[in-house]
């Protein structure tokens, strides 16, 4: 039996689960308090706090899990980072008050006090920048710390910034790139080899579906020559012969969501027709 550790609430909960249902992984309806649910008879799920999936999964209770990279970097942990789910993206960053002198990370005091909820990441960062930090760990709600007088900077997760605005802040470095990962022990069991190869394989057929349609159109032949600089596809576009239709053949590709209007564009210049678009489930080179 295969053991995933997923978040058991937040935005990352939601988005893992709608992943899951996509690749044909659905849970069964749970109480909201389950602290496990099985999917047939090869995956159990097990929901525990985002933050805790890192050592779940290195102390071998599960064999993957799925939580934001910061946690695990934070968490210390070797961990393999088998995919990249795609969603939960944001910036881990160093701000300071807007009306301070910090601009840069040379401009950081000796001994100024830093809040944040990643001690371990933001204490490694600012040791290899070769300043000298005081850590103030928190729990939360670390842009009002420099207002209260409790740390001079902070080091905490953004998504547009807004927030640090809006609380008088500005970044001035970045410290991690962070989005959801499924995640394995560095040395998987080998018994677990094949399921985890497996389940790596299904999600990834789901990711990378994601942002792409499959567009399907009728082209006269004399516009064929033209028609792979328009639709690439994986590996070039498929053509087939169309019945009793002597001057047209069905072009078939996979393009890019969000190339789709201007591909459509150049698709009519070129005479096409019976233009169909359609979104992929699954998608496997």
């Amino acid at each position: 039996m295969l053991r995933l550790a997923l978040p058991n609430k937040g935005r990352l909960a939601e988005q893992t689960l709608e992943l899951l249902d996509s690749a044909g992984l659905a849970l069964p309806a749970t109480s909201e308090r389950a602290l496990t649910a099985r999917v047939g008879e090869g995956l159990e799920v097990l929901f525990v706090r985002a933050q805790d999936i890192p050592e779940f999964v290195a102390d071998g209770a599960a064999h993957a899990g799925v939580t934001g990279w910061d946690l695990v970097v934070e968490s210390g942990r070797e961990l393999s980072a088998r995919l990249d789910l795609g969603f939960g993206r944001c910036r881990l960053v160093a701000a300071a008050r807007e009306d301070g002198p910090v601009r840069e990370v040379a401009d950081v005091p000796a001994g100024a006090r830093v809040a944040t909820a990643f001690p371990n990441l933001a204490r490694r960062w600012f040791a290899e920048a070769g300043r000298e930090v005081e850590i103030v760990p928190v729990s939360g709600a670390s842009e009002v710390a420099p207002h209260l007088g409790i740390a001079e900077l902070i080091v905490d997760l953004v998504s547009t910034g807004s927030t640090l605005r809006v609380n008088g802040l500005r970044e001035f470095a970045t410290l991690l790139h962070s989005s959801a990962r499924l995640v394995t022990a560095a040395a998987p069991a080998p018994a677990m080899a094949e399921a985890l190869e497996d389940l790596v394989a299904t999600l990834e057929s789901v990711v990378r579906a994601r942002g792409r349609r499959y567009v399907m159109a009728n082209v006269p032949k004399t516009a064929l020559e033209r028609i792979p600089a328009v639709l690439p596809g994986l590996n070039g576009p498929t053509v087939t012969a169309i019945l009793n239709s002597g001057a047209h053949v069905a072009v078939h590709a996979v393009v890019a969501a969000d190339a789709l209007a201007s591909t459509l564009r150049e698709l009519k210049a070129l005479g096409a027709e019976g233009i169909l678009v359609t979104r992929i489930e699954r998608l496997t080179p």
